[in-house]
């Protein structure tokens, strides 16, 4: 008799617990990766994204791709010295050179940019720690433009 009512019980918790049903909720995101639209309406989910991004964000992207074809970075990662070259069209554009650690705020490497007629810079990382440090171009617009790089 126990056997019994405890399988019919058994059988009454299992269907309340499988019988609710499912909601599927939907979540929109701006290009910054900020939550826009949380919730049941898929009309939301199927909507185009937010345009924020302006002609001049374009343009200003644009730069950015033409200024990296113009700098070459190598051999990364890194062992032991890190070389730098830019065409004259990046040397007029470019103020100073620098590297941080990618933990610190200081920096351990920075030059000025002078006039040099090869366009090179080398950095001698022997004596880094491995991990991910940060090489930063600040421009004379004062516009920062940074890669990430690897020492082994």
């Amino acid at each position: 008799m126990k056997a019994k009512i405890l399988s019919a019980f058994s059988v009454v918790i299992g269907f309340l617990g499988f019988s609710q049903t499912t909601t599927e909720i939907y979540f929109k995101y701006d290009e910054a990766g900020n939550q826009r639209y949380r919730g049941t309406n898929i009309s939301a989910r199927q909507a185009a994204p937010d345009k924020t991004k302006t002609v001049t964000s374009q343009k200003e992207d644009e730069k950015d791709k033409k200024f990296w074809e113009g700098v070459k970075i190598y051999p990364v990662p890194v062992k032991d010295i890190l070389t730098l070259e830019w065409t004259d069209e990046n040397n007029e554009l470019i103020e100073n050179v620098s590297l941080y650690e990618h933990n610190r705020v200081d920096f351990v490497f920075q030059q000025k940019n002078i006039p040099n007629i090869n366009k090179q810079v080398q950095i001698d990382m022997s004596k880094m720690y491995m991990g991910v440090y940060i090489l930063s171009f600040q421009l004379k617009d004062g516009k920062v433009i940074s890669r990430n790089i690897i020492k082994e």
